[in-house]
């Protein structure tokens, strides 16, 4: 970890040859087989030595995601951006884990890959509610752990149980963010429009503060603008914010009863989107994150791609979801 960045990035230059680019396109226009065997051939997630079936295609994407794992491990230039990127997992398995031991249905499902703390270690401690180990790992995780534990046994709520991880994640991530200005940004805009998408969702000002995520520029009173239906007044308070035509993609999308997905779209894809706008002006770190979010929406691309061509969309629906290209 911590590598010279201009060997790194000839590093990258040579890998970025095996990234699909373009071809992600082309597989939309084939049958669900035809566009396996281009996977195959492309030698995405180790090809035809992985998987055989298109309906293996999941083993693909999760070789695909082991191998950038392993490269984020091996070349994050700092420590934090290493966190930022593989911390994450590590919520969501907790989250699991969690809710699997309340329930006490198998969690194996609903687990992630590991990130930075192995799952062995995260079930020992939910299991026999002893946070010693995680607390020398990731005090944040485990005082969420503890928190959620006390939800699940007082007021079973899985609304609260997704707030209490998502909002320690973010706190986690912030601290991760120092020293690194362009994820301090990326992560200020996720927090921001995670917040505008649950304005469209919940039902009051109550439900918006207790899942109000931290790090974003929106406070508690803008996003409240959002629960009024008067259209014109919404727009014209984001209208000078970077949000206006997110916002504008939530209104629609409330008008005509439709659900959230092209905003969630928009979300998820924000962080690739922000780096392809200026790819030509990229330095410090930011080849590095370029590089590694356009594998990580490379893979995303591919299981959108599979589970559409399996399920019979056209062309034009497929293309319609593949995430990328449009930004805020």
């Amino acid at each position: 970890m911590a590598l010279d960045i201009a060997y790194t990035s000839g590093v990258i230059a040579v890998r970025e040859k095996y990234l699909l680019k373009e071809r992600i396109y082309r597989l939309c226009e084939l049958s669900a087989e035809e566009a396996f065997r281009m996977l195959l051939e492309s030698g995405f997630g180790g090809g035809a030595e992985t998987a055989t079936s298109v309906y293996d295609y999941e083993k693909l994407i999760a070789v695909e995601e082991e191998k950038t794992d392993a490269f984020i491990r091996e070349f994050a230039p700092k420590k934090g951006i290493a966190e930022y990127l593989l911390a994450p997992r590590d919520f969501h398995n907790a989250k699991a884990l969690v809710k699997a031991s309340y329930t006490g249905e198998s969690a194996e499902r609903m687990l992630a890959p590991e990130g930075l703390i192995p799952i062995a270690t995260l079930k020992d401690c939910i299991q026999n509610a002893d946070y010693t180990k995680l607390q020398a790992l990731c005090p944040r995780l485990a005082l969420a752990c503890k928190d959620a534990t006390t939800l699940l046994e007082e007021e079973p709520s899985g609304e609260k149980l997704g707030s209490i991880f998502q909002t320690a994640l973010f706190e986690y991530l912030k601290a991760c963010t120092k020293g690194t200005r362009v994820l301090s940004k990326l992560l200020s805009a996720k927090a921001d429009m995670t917040n505008i998408l649950t304005a469209f969702r919940v039902q009051d000002s109550e439900q918006l503060k207790g899942a109000f995520l931290p790090c974003g520029t929106l406070n508690e009173k803008d996003l409240e603008v959002l629960l009024g239906t008067n259209k014109e007044k919404i727009l014209a308070y984001f209208a000078k914010t970077p949000y206006a035509e997110f916002v504008k993609v939530c209104v629609s999308a409330r008008e005509k009863g439709l659900p959230m997905t092209q905003a969630e779209k928009l979300c998820d894809g924000y962080a690739y989107s922000y780096f392809e706008k200026k790819k030509y002006e990229l330095e410090k770190s930011e080849p590095f994150l370029y590089y590694i979010y356009r594998r990580k929406t490379e893979s995303a691309n591919v299981r959108i791609i599979f589970v559409c061509l399996l399920a019979g969309l056209s062309e034009q629906e497929i293309k319609a979801r593949i995430r990328g290209k449009e930004s805020v």
